[in-house]
């Protein structure tokens, strides 16, 4: 910050903005001066910069000086945010947590699960443990439950659950994991105020060890079941699960898996559509204290095609050996990651769209006299929602998998040391 003297004995304070790039939200990127007329402000009284800016200024010479505020909550927002990453042991995962561990803030691998009983089934990779432990990563595995069933009988039984959170607990120790991300799956929706009791239950307990507990939960915008089929489906086992009032009080965090809105459910479209995630973070937000809330970002795509007619049938339909079957229509929708996107719209000389409405990158091609489409996340798709989440002074991003994202989404997030 630099001072200058006008002809009216009021400081003109110049300041100079070298934070991240125009794409993190933020409108002067380039280092040219925000010029501001501090009525009352003198020279002799820098002290009272802050205090100007906030009560006092006078914005002139351009528009753009009006964005100051913004600027400001953009840098204070953004300082607070958690860029929190899931990991598998695949590989290719693996391989990514190492070259871009500096940018992530919460590694969140996928290294356990639960079961009916209460037990805590997995171990770690002690490689990536060691990695994040020398690099002061936080570390919050997963416990994964995804059967309607054992997740009745587990919340039926409070024997079972009190096993559970002992181990989590034990196991935290053990590892020096800062807590535990609960993904309790598939459930009823009759059994909403079970996972919400197991929810506060397991906080009491982590947080009286000093450990952090978070979950993530399916988006359930607009609190009700609509008209279609799929939406009804999605109701009773995913969505109507989570009182996210409920569970807001009791998690540390809450991430919003605004992920799959298009899939092999559906027909194709968006993985994460511009206002389907919009309505669903605003819904969220209702219920759920923002600084707690993670807006998910998915980092796959989704690649729509014909598929085998013969698919489940014990013909084979190349050489006609086999029980006589009948074709049937066979529309396959694959998870593809964002480089395999890359080179199939490479190989076929695919022209990669921007779907304005979806605010997704996306494009189609002919293969067989077909059209197939491809739907993905790539740079700009990526930064779209990090700006929203930015903008709404979240708590951060959940951004599901590593080893699947687009190379180029990691242009647009500072190293870990300089969100800080």
């Amino acid at each position: 910050m630099e001072s200058a003297q006008d002809p009216n004995d009021s400081a003109i304070y110049v300041l100079r903005t070298e934070f991240y790039s125009a794409e993190m939200g933020i409108s002067n990127p380039s280092g040219r001066a925000f010029r501001l007329h501090m009525a009352g402000c003198t020279p002799g009284k820098h002290g009272r910069f802050l205090e100007g800016v906030m009560n006092k200024a006078v914005l002139l010479l351009s528009r753009r000086i009006a964005l100051l505020p913004i600027f400001l909550m953009t840098i204070v927002g953004w300082a607070q945010n958690t860029a929190l990453f899931y990991m598998t042991d695949e590989p290719e995962s693996v391989r990514s947590y190492y070259a871009h561990e500096r940018k992530i803030g919460i590694l969140v691998p996928a290294w356990y699960k639960a079961d009916a009983d209460g037990l805590l089934i997995g171990e770690p990779n002690l490689a990536v443990l060691e990695d994040a432990s020398q690099h002061q990563l936080p570390v919050m595995p997963i416990i994964a439950l995804f059967d309607k069933k054992a997740f009745h009988a587990l919340a039926s039984k409070e024997d079972a659950q009190r096993t559970l959170f002992a181990r989590m607990v034990q196991e935290a120790r053990l590892h020096q994991y800062s807590g535990f991300q609960l993904d309790f799956e598939n459930i009823n929706w009759t059994d909403r105020d079970m996972l919400s009791h197991i929810v506060a239950e397991a906080a009491k307990v982590m947080h009286a060890a000093n450990l952090k507990l978070s979950i993530a939960t399916v988006p359930n915008a607009p609190g009700y079941p609509g008209g279609s089929s799929l939406d009804q489906f999605m109701w009773r086992y995913y969505r109507g699960a989570y009182d996210l009032q409920a569970i807001g009080k009791s998690a540390d965090q809450v991430c919003l898996m605004t992920y799959d809105q298009h899939s092999r459910w559906t027909p194709p479209g968006p993985v994460a559509g511009w206002e389907w995630t919009r309505s669903n973070l605003e819904y969220a937000l209702q219920a759920v204290p923002k600084e707690k809330l993670l807006l998910g970002i998915p980092l796959y795509g989704y690649h729509w095609y014909s598929g085998d007619p013969f698919a489940g049938t014990s013909a084979n339909e190349f050489t006609g050996v086999g029980e006589q079957a009948s074709p049937r229509a066979n529309i396959v929708a694959d998870y593809i990651s964002g480089s395999d996107a890359i080179a199939l719209k490479d190989r076929f000389h695919a022209s990669l769209e921007w779907d304005k409405e979806g605010r997704s990158a996306r494009f189609s091609f002919y293969r067989d006299q077909m059209l197939e489409w491809v739907y993905f996340t790539d740079r700009q798709t990526f930064l779209e929602r990090l700006q929203l989440a930015n903008r709404q002074q979240i708590g951060g991003f959940c951004s599901w998998v590593l080893g699947q994202e687009d190379p180029a989404v990691w242009e647009v997030l500072p190293d870990r040391a300089n969100a800080q």
